[in-house]
């Protein structure tokens, strides 16, 4: 049999949207390592008696896949309202299969072909990716130079740029910054489009900081929120937001049916029956963080203030360069694309020791470059 012809060899020769043209897919490296500090994981396991707990409802599940699952994922909406407080109600909540799929939901509902997504870079990178996924236009607007944001930088911008959807990431990703709350408060007041605050990391911010206060009287505020950091479930893929339930009846105009398998939503809810135990090693890892942030210091880097669980640090004189010298020793840290700069993920204590001592072998070897935090931004 002669060999198969694929006769299409790359994008270019397919009729791709044009808006897709040029654009790479996420890309951050799995490598079979030591140790994986570059995507933001929790490094601690499910605990024995949480995975036993979820063996057990995942098993309740298994005769009956033959059956399409509850469509509404009623049971985990009210866990997730019970967990999140504040008088919410399972109305308020929406889950998918992480924080991107809600995300895409939202820009499938309020951006599209037309509209115009605003966020504050440099941020999340898949933020872009997803707005031109709906084949809407990227409005990036530069931050502070030392990440912050504040009423004014938001609130020209908005009035400006009047956006259709407008994202505040919180603690922000990859610089961990936290925005104040008033700001929040200020950019609402300024959109008449949606505003998305997405605190993926904010559980590691401490109580108290969560636009989920802002709710009440604001119907085009959305808080997405995800389990795969604090609650140390990114393999089970789990993304939910609290917002008005009119706009939970916006995302199922788009959403695809039965979009959470019975399994996801079986896992999803046996982790909620044991939420304080799960996230019992969240001050751990804000100690790690901590000590990441003063250990970069003393070999002389500059450690961006982080509120969530990893330090982006300046100082690099080859990003690059560093994530292969780390790479050659085992080790997973992540070159995000800002001059000068890597992020590390706050580790266990016995990774985060292994880091610092190779940064500084690494130090020894290349040296240490003039920092310039927030000179040089990705516009991603």
């Amino acid at each position: 049999m002669p060999p198969y012809d694929r006769g299409v060899t790359d994008l270019s020769q397919l009729p791709l949207r044009d808006s897709l043209r040029g654009l790479s897919p996420y890309g951050a490296p799995q490598e079979s390592v030591r140790v994986a500090i570059n995507v933001n994981e929790n490094p601690h396991s499910v605990p024995e008696q949480v995975a036993l707990h979820i063996v057990e409802e995942v098993a309740r599940q298994v005769p009956g896949l033959n059956r399409y699952p509850d469509r509404e994922f009623t049971a985990l909406r009210e866990k997730l309202a019970a967990y999140l407080g504040g008088g919410l109600t399972a109305a308020n909540i929406w889950a998918a299969n992480g924080s991107n799929e809600i995300m895409q939901q939202l820009f499938q509902a309020f951006a599209g072909p037309g509209r115009r997504v605003m966020s504050f870079t440099p941020t999340y990178s898949m933020y872009p990716l997803i707005t031109k996924g709906v084949d809407s236009e990227w409005v990036p607007v530069r931050r502070h130079d030392d990440f912050t944001l504040s009423r004014e930088l938001v609130v020209e911008a908005i009035e400006r740029e009047r956006p259709d959807v407008t994202i505040i990431c919180t603690p922000n990703n990859p610089t961990g910054t936290a925005t104040p709350l008033e700001v929040v408060e200020a950019a609402y007041d300024a959109t008449d489009g949606i505003l998305i605050v997405d605190e993926a990391y904010v559980e590691f911010q401490g109580p108290g900081a969560s636009a989920l206060s802002l709710l009440e009287g604001r119907p085009r505020l959305v808080v997405s929120r995800t389990m795969s950091k604090a609650f140390a479930f990114a393999g089970a893929r789990v993304g939910y937001f609290a917002a008005d339930p009119v706009i939970a009846d916006a995302v199922r105009l788009v959403r695809l049916p039965y979009h959470l398998s019975a399994i996801t939503q079986a896992a999803a809810g046996a982790a909620l029956d044991f939420a304080p135990l799960m996230l019992e090693q969240v001050d751990a890892i804000r100690v790690q963080r901590d000590r990441i942030a003063r250990g970069v210091t003393a070999l002389g880097y500059v450690a961006a203030p982080s509120a969530a669980n990893f330090v982006l640090f300046d100082g690099v004189p080859d990003s690059h360069r560093m994530f292969e010298r780390f790479l050659e020793r085992d080790i997973l840290v992540r070159d995000v694309g800002i001059p000068g700069t890597v992020r590390v993920t706050a580790g266990t204590t016995a990774e985060t020791t292994l880091f610092l001592d190779t940064l500084a072998d690494i130090t020894d070897r290349d040296g240490v470059a003039p920092a310039t935090l927030g000179k040089a931004q990705a516009t991603r």
